[in-house]
């Protein structure tokens, strides 16, 4: 047996019930194999995989907090530091009834490749908890925040680990950690990313991911002789990344016309409008069932269908495994020509394989949705320095990161013969930085 083979072998026995998890390692791995294969003797003496699939630390505790009428309700938080062979351990804090172990750790491994591919010194990790912030009052969810940083602090550190925001985790819940961790501490440190700006937050970072998004989209497209002008845009999601997606997609002269929620999705024939939907989900907090109002052209329907829709390019923008095989093939039939995710693997790997089989571009969520952590890594270098960037010069910043990230995975691609296979170079040119640094530090 190869050694691929027996790392994903082992992953699925030693961790059972965890299949986003055994799905993230598969994914890579497989498309490693041809630089494992080239090294195997000397990956095997150095347990090297063993090392990249297996957290450094995995931390989980309970989280008590009580609610307005003095019912106390106990949730379970979760920080998992996978690798910080190239620096400290970043990535998010996503709060969801959905949040389990095997959901945070699939979303640590990828950090680890998403973070090496921005080109900036941070490591892998992940966090959350199972709370659900939706129609809870701002006092419970201080309540639940300020629980939660009574655990969490003792493991984080500007120099050791830099959670930020992810679902459910939005300015707010990074104001009340962020409150509660100097309060324990007494330190005002860059140990939380995402904060306001007030408080040593960085411009750009609320439209970053969003807008790196469409920078890679639109570098890959002219990279083939196309832009995004004129491009008709079906997006899913409605937070933070799809509002901005939809954004800049339209800066750039794309026209936008799906959104969609956990309930069902929004059609605007004539372009989503991006005003309302900020004022429905960021200032409202309401479902998208209230955008007929805003613009009454427009239709609702309730649960999937956003892929149905014709367009030229698909940006998912919600969660995991939203695009399945089905939706890969009514892509492929409405004539898309290329999918960049803005969520964490938010393609099966079926619909994935179906949609490159098919000559669809495709731009896997490390590389696609790593402008966020990028702009993270900005705000963490003005904190150290006690400064502030304008907003021109950290999107200036973001979408240098994000052009230079589309060719080196470009180039890693073609450099073991699968030109234009970007979910295959994203991974090695994300690994071979990671491996240079494990094996420069010694066996730890």
């Amino acid at each position: 047996m190869s050694y691929v083979d027996e790392i994903i072998e082992k992953v699925v026995k030693e961790n059972p019930a965890e299949p986003e998890f055994h799905q993230a390692v598969k994914e890579v791995l497989e498309s490693l194999r041809i630089v494992v294969d080239a090294n195997e003797e000397k990956f095997r003496r150095d347990a090297l995989l063993e090392r990249l699939v297996n957290p450094e630390r995995q931390i989980k505790f309970r989280v008590p907090w009580v609610d307005d009428n003095g019912q106390v309700h106990v949730n379970t938080g979760y920080r998992v530091q996978f690798n910080s062979a190239i620096g400290p351990y970043k990535g998010g804090l996503r709060l969801h009834p959905s949040v389990n172990l095997g959901i945070i750790k699939f979303l640590g491994f990828e950090q680890i490749f998403k973070n090496s591919l921005t080109g900036l010194p941070i490591g892998g990790g992940k966090g959350g908890a199972d709370f659900d912030p939706k129609g809870k009052s701002d006092r419970e969810i201080m309540a639940f925040c300020q629980s939660f940083m009574l655990e969490l602090y003792k493991y984080i550190g500007a120099d050791t680990d830099v959670p930020a925001g992810d679902i459910g985790t939005g300015a707010r819940e990074i104001g009340y950690m962020f409150g509660q961790y100097k309060r324990i501490r007494g330190l005002f440190e860059g140990v939380l990313t995402g904060k306001g700006l007030s408080f040593g937050g960085s411009l750009a970072r609320t439209e970053a991911t969003g807008y790196g998004l469409l920078y890679i989209t639109e570098e890959m497209l002219k990279c083939h002789g196309q832009s995004l002008e004129g491009k008709t845009v079906t997006v899913s999601g409605a937070g933070n990344v799809a509002i901005y997606a939809v954004e800049k997609a339209q800066q750039l002269g794309a026209k936008v016309v799906t959104v969609s929620d956990s309930c069902g999705w929004a059609y605007d024939p004539n372009g989503i409008d991006v005003k309302a939907l900020k004022e429905i989900k960021e200032e409202k907090r309401q479902r998208l069932t209230e955008y007929q109002k805003y613009r009454p052209n427009s239709e609702y329907h309730e649960g999937k269908g956003v892929w149905n829709v014709k367009s030229d390019i698909a940006l998912p923008c919600a969660t995991q495994n939203e695009l399945d095989l089905e939706d890969a093939k009514a892509l492929v039939a409405n004539g898309v020509i290329a999918v960049c995710e803005g969520a964490n693997m938010p393609t099966t790997l079926e619909a994935t394989k179906y949609l490159q089989e098919n000559g669809i571009y495709f731009i896997p969520g490390k590389a696609a949705n790593a402008g966020g952590v990028a702009t993270s890594a900005l705000e963490m270098a003005q904190n150290s320095e006690r400064l502030s960037w304008s907003f021109e010069k950290v999107d200036a910043k973001l979408k240098a990161i994000m052009i230079d990230l589309f060719h080196n995975i470009e180039n890693a691609a073609k450099k073991y013969g699968f030109d234009g296979n970007y979910v295959v170079g994203a991974n090695i040119a994300g690994f071979e930085k990671v491996v240079d640094a494990m094996n420069a530090q010694g066996i730890v």
